[in-house]
């Protein structure tokens, strides 16, 4: 019988991030991803800041935009929350 060990980070990161990166390495402004998703200028920007979740609506704008599947943003969105929510109760476990 053999043990799974489970990686989990001790950081979690906001999917705004890697749009951010994507943005960077392609060299599109946030204010050009908002015209082509017809997201306004602050949802952008407060997506890439980590204010704003990635939506179902926005992972299919993007997902047009970046040549990429919706699954990919959903999923950067779901680990995000999901990671978030095991530190929190890590956290108050050592409490």
């Amino acid at each position: 019988m053999s043990l799974k060990q489970e990686y989990n980070p001790n950081i979690t990161i906001h999917p705004g991030i890697t749009l951010r990166e994507m943005l960077k390495e392609i060299g599109m402004f946030q204010v050009e991803l908002a015209k082509r998703t017809g997201l306004t200028l602050k949802t952008i920007n407060e997506i890439v800041r980590g204010k704003n979740p990635i939506t179902a609506a926005t992972a299919l704008k993007l997902s047009a935009v970046f040549g990429m599947s919706a699954n990919f943003w959903s999923n950067l969105q779901r680990n995000y929350k999901q990671d978030l929510l095991r530190l929190r109760i890590e956290q108050n476990s050592l409490v």
